[in-house]
């Protein structure tokens, strides 16, 4: 009985607990990007989760998946969750691009998603559907939920600082990066079947690290080596990766795509406050007021229907 308590704890946790982890991404692109180019550092990043996953695999005895199939699907899933998506963040902003901006052109991620959902509900038979199609109330709460983002990152997108700019190249970066991980997790819900979240995202990684791997090689800069940089890989490899990553792809196999990726909304409201508390950036009223706007919004997407 104690272990059902503690079971249905967790799972009512999990996505507080991924907002959490995830909202730590662009600190870490603050601390470790100045010192390395981004699809080295992301390179790294793989090579070493996969060598945290791989012991834990064989101690444990995980199962890896069954078929060709599967691994496919993981493979897809990894090259776009993984390698497209933070490959495009992170050259987006080693290239200029602010964070208010970058986070705002990926946020637009739940909308599209709920696009997609509600043209597949028009189009595809009844007894072919995959997922059920965004209700009225999930979509007031997106729109809500982006105007709230929008509130959070305003006053960087108003008053960007001396290194921020947007070009050509930064912008389809952000832009690659939105599709990445709007397809991503459309497809990840609609053809991978529940496995291992270990094996699962190791066959993820190993994926990205091979398409990432000739991009790392292109790049003239080196790694600077310091404290702040290795403290960001190790975030990534151990929070980001095998925290944030793996709660992603569980909460994606239980739940409905539109739900889980209105928590992205949480994202930069939760960034902010991490951005006060460690680097003192300050807070205004309207952060604090688009920080509950968003909140509601994500409320209503999640909250499950009477």
């Amino acid at each position: 009985m104690t272990l059902a308590v503690a079971s249905g704890a967790w799972v009512k946790a999990a996505p507080l607990v991924f907002v959490l982890i995830w909202s730590t991404g662009f600190i870490v692109a603050r601390y470790g990007m100045p010192h390395s180019p981004p699809f080295s550092f992301l390179l790294l990043r793989y090579v070493l989760s996969m060598a945290c996953f791989l012991p834990w695999i064989v101690w444990a005895k995980v199962p890896w998946p069954q078929t060709r199939q599967q691994w496919f699907h993981l493979s897809v899933t990894g090259i776009l969750v993984h390698a497209c998506y933070l490959g495009g963040v992170w050259a987006a902003v080693k290239a200029g691009m602010g964070s208010g901006l970058s986070s705002l052109v990926v946020g637009i991620q739940p909308v599209l998603t709920a696009v997609w959902l509600s043209w597949m509900s028009r189009t595809t038979p009844s007894a072919d559907k995959v997922t059920p199609a965004v209700t009225s109330r999930q979509w007031l709460g997106l729109l809500l939920g982006f105007i709230g983002l929008l509130m959070v990152v305003w006053r960087k997108l108003t008053l960007p600082s001396p290194m921020d700019h947007v070009t050509t190249a930064n912008m389809l970066f952000a832009l690659g990066a939105l599709l990445a991980i709007t397809v991503g997790t459309l497809y990840q819900k609609r053809f991978v079947q529940p496995c291992d979240v270990r094996s699962a995202n190791t066959v993820q990684l190993m994926a990205a690290a091979v398409v990432t791997l000739p991009l790392a090689l292109l790049e003239p800069e080196a790694m600077r080596w310091n404290d702040q940089l290795v403290g960001a890989l190790a975030w990534s490899v151990l929070g980001l990766t095998l925290g944030g990553s793996s709660l992603f792809y569980i909460l994606i196999q239980r739940g409905a795509a539109a739900v889980v990726t209105s928590l992205l909304y949480l994202v930069p409201p939760t960034t902010a406050v991490l951005a006060w508390l460690l680097f003192g950036e300050s807070i205004t009223a309207m952060t604090l007021a688009g920080t509950a706007l968003t909140a509601l919004g994500v409320g209503l997407v999640v909250r499950s229907p009477r």
